[in-house]
């Protein structure tokens, strides 16, 4: 060819004067340096840096196709590429057009390596650090002078190429903020180490507060000396609002869960591994963080009593087929005191998308056994209400047709009457006291008979009344009847036997003893030094109550003697056991 494009190297266009020249800037070079045609894209020639940097021997490559580094046909583009090396592994590089060859049929490519963090560092991917909202900053100690990219000065409101300093970089932050950055600076300076905070100021340009997160790390001259700082920074101004977002609800959950006992729980699926949220749970289980949470197998196999594992069972079943919330209610054994206890769990299964296995179960726990108990006791309270409203009604309903049918005039009715309904009344008075659970013997006797009394009740032989025994505690099934007997006694001595004369003497003991539910009550009553004692001629309201209202409620054994010397009853009643569900304070 005319144009001597033909030659097999460049070194052959130049007179021998200029091979050294050629040596010096082609072959000595240490750069890589490539002469191509653009026309045919053949390597006319490369220099050995460029070979050895391919994995090429030198002068391999002079008459070969580009195609052997990679490239493709007409010019290589100016830039980063990645080329082929002889083994056929690949390396990123750098290429520019030599200037003097731009445009011409003969061009010199210049070429070197390119490492990972110059690559990172170029232009190319500024445009993704801008995306990632993340600015490129510089700290100058010589000069004191803080560089700031366009990214940079944009997030921090300054107009791009101010001159910032630290000291105006202080203006932006609470003081308590710039003395942490100012010692975790110092600290990165001194130790070396990577600079990592997050920080609030107010923007230059219109006092707005942000966050910032900063990173950063120390650059330091040959010698070893730091010369300053290097990094980025990046608006999560966002991102810490909805950190503080999720921490206030999640500060929110935690208050709502303590005021309402509720232990917080997740249990993962396929791994059947449990986590428990908060200290609630522990204390539910009464198990310490040490012993670690329980998984569903556990649960059901240790925990749950074994009557309610069936119902835990089909409510898990009935959640997962049904796609609805969990609930189910059972007892579980605590491990702390090995105590029964009853739960309420409710829950609902996660699940990643519509149709499938659910991954997780997310559910509450609450200790309900007070409130249980409570429900009991109050629906046995209610029952024992009714029973005994109905049982009043009935005695009220006696009282009235006996007293009406032993009166002999209207105020003898209205007597007797009145004082059998306060008698009733006092017993009541005494059993409400006492919670409507249980009345004290000696209290009934003491509110009939104290009126009787020259003084005190007292177990002194030369006391009008004489009380004597230990203390029992009756229930309102045999209160009520027993209650009513000591008024009929009472009220028979006032106006017949003993306490009808100021020398008459009544003696009232009793004690316990063994048999029935809980024991057997002996009562005795004896009167003495009161009139002469003859045997009724008929049967009042008072003998009925004690011979049969006594033996048909109380179950007891009654015995009177009409003894001349004074009236004597001795009463034999078994106990029946006392229902503690019926004692709110149990």
């Amino acid at each position: 060819m005319d144009d001597g494009l033909d030659q097999p190297s460049i070194a052959g266009t130049m007179d021998p004067a200029g091979g050294d020249l050629h040596r010096i800037l082609f072959h000595d070079a240490e750069i890589g340096l490539v002469v191509i045609e653009v026309a045919t894209d053949l390597i006319r020639d490369a220099n050995p840096f460029l070979c050895a940097l391919l994995g090429h021997a030198a002068g391999s490559l002079a008459g070969r196709s580009l195609s052997v580094v990679g490239e493709g046909a007409n010019s290589v583009p100016a830039g980063i590429r990645r080329w082929q090396r002889a083994d056929g592994s690949r390396i990123d590089v750098r290429v520019r057009v030599s200037d003097g060859t731009r445009g011409k049929a003969l061009q010199t490519l210049v070429v070197d390596a390119v490492d990972a963090d110059e690559l990172v560092r170029a232009e190319e991917n500024r445009a993704a650090l801008t995306a990632a909202g993340l600015g490129e900053w510089r700290l100058d100690f010589a000069k004191g002078l803080v560089t700031l990219s366009r990214r940079t000065a944009h997030i921090l409101g300054y107009p791009l190429g101010a001159a910032v300093t630290w000291a105006s970089l202080k203006k932006l932050l609470d003081p308590a903020e710039a003395v942490r950055i100012r010692a975790q600076v110092r600290a990165t300076v001194l130790d070396g180490r990577p600079l990592s905070l997050e920080c609030r100021l107010r923007r230059a340009v219109d006092g707005v507060e942000i966050s910032i997160g900063v990173r950063g790390q120390v650059i330091a001259a040959s010698a070893g000396r730091p010369t300053g700082v290097v990094g980025v920074i990046q608006d999560v101004t966002t991102r810490v609002q909805a950190r503080n977002a999720l921490r206030d609800g999640e500060q929110r959950l935690r208050i709502a869960t303590s005021l309402a006992a509720l232990g917080i729980f997740e249990w993962h699926m396929l791994d059947d591994h449990a986590i428990w949220e908060n200290e609630r749970m522990f204390a539910i289980f009464g198990r310490e963080a040490s012993d670690g949470a329980v998984g569903k197998r556990e649960f059901l196999e240790n925990v749950v009593h074994p009557d309610d594992r069936a119902g835990f069972r089909s409510a898990i079943l009935t959640a997962l087929k049904e796609d609805t919330t969990l609930q189910a209610t059972g007892r579980i054994r605590r491990k702390s005191d090995g105590a029964w206890r009853t739960i309420d769990l409710a829950g609902r299964f996660e699940r990643d998308a519509t149709n499938r296995l659910p991954r997780r179960l997310i559910g509450v726990v609450a200790d309900v056994t007070e409130r249980r108990v409570a429900e009991e006791r109050q629906t046995l309270l209610i029952r024992e209400l009714h029973h005994r409203v109905k049982n009043t009604l009935a005695t009220v309903q006696a009282i009235v047709g006996s007293t009406a049918r032993t009166a002999s005039s209207i105020e003898s009715f209205y007597e007797a009457f009145v004082g059998r309904i306060m008698s009733l009344a006092h017993t009541h008075s005494v059993l409400t006291e006492d919670t409507w659970q249980t009345a004290s013997l000696r209290t009934l006797l003491a509110n009939e008979l104290k009126p009787y009394a020259d003084g005190a009740l007292e177990e002194d032989t030369d006391a009008r009344i004489q009380l004597e025994g230990p203390p029992v505690d009756m229930s309102s099934e045999i209160a009520v009847p027993i209650g009513m007997a000591i008024h009929e006694l009472t009220t028979n001595a006032a106006k017949y036997g003993a306490l009808s004369t100021p020398e008459g003497r009544v003696a009232i003991t009793w004690s316990l003893e063994p048999g029935g539910p809980a024991g057997t009550l002996r009562f005795a009553w004896v009167e003495s030094r009161g009139p002469v004692v003859h045997p009724p001629t008929r049967q009042g309201f008072g003998s009925r109550l004690l011979q049969r209202v006594l033996t048909a409620q109380v179950r007891a054994e009654v015995a009177m003697t009409y003894a001349p010397d004074g009236f004597r009853l001795t009463m034999l009643a078994p106990l029946p056991e006392r229902n503690d569900a019926l004692n709110p304070l149990a």
